[in-house]
């Protein structure tokens, strides 16, 4: 059994059918055509799927399309242009903190939500707000020097 589910997205509004168990990773994938969002472990425990839903960061693997009924959510395609993200994905590079690239997605997505919320976390805050995401290139002491090196962009630029 399917239903139709509305939902605002990076901005815009749309639709979609969905049948009752679907996830709102295959549904942002399969439905609406927003591939950054990886689709990796299924599970929660890699974090490839972040996505902020309603300005709270999950994994949409683990929320059920349905759920998200009426709400808000940005995919890494919708931070895009926002300061804080553009700081994100610069450091990224310049760190050497993207390998293979599949995990970088949710990465950015999550270091983008911290350093909205926080703009000087330390190392302590970094770890836990990145501990959700998995790497299998890196050893994530680039993503590490990334992340630190993201928040004194921001910090610089205040």
């Amino acid at each position: 059994m399917s239903r139709l589910i509305r939902v605002r997205l990076n901005g815009e509004e749309h639709e979609a059918e969905a049948w009752e168990g679907e996830s709102l990773l295959y549904f942002l994938r399969e439905r609406l055509g927003r591939f950054g969002s990886k689709n990796a472990c299924e599970q929660g425990e890699c974090g490839s799927c972040s996505v902020l839903l309603d300005g709270s960061l999950v994994c949409s693997c683990l929320v059920l399309a349905a759920a998200a009924e009426g709400s808000e959510i940005v995919t890494v395609e919708g931070l895009a242009e926002e300061p804080v993200t553009v700081a994100v994905q610069a450091a990224m590079v310049e760190a050497g903190g993207v390998q293979c690239g599949f995990c970088t997605p949710g990465f950015v997505v999550s270091l983008t939500d911290l350093l909205r919320r926080n703009p000087e976390p330390d190392e302590f805050e970094l770890r836990e707000a990145l501990s959700g995401n998995l790497c299998r290139c890196t050893g994530y002491v680039r993503i590490f020097e990334a992340a630190q090196r993201a928040a004194r962009t921001l910090r610089a630029a205040r």
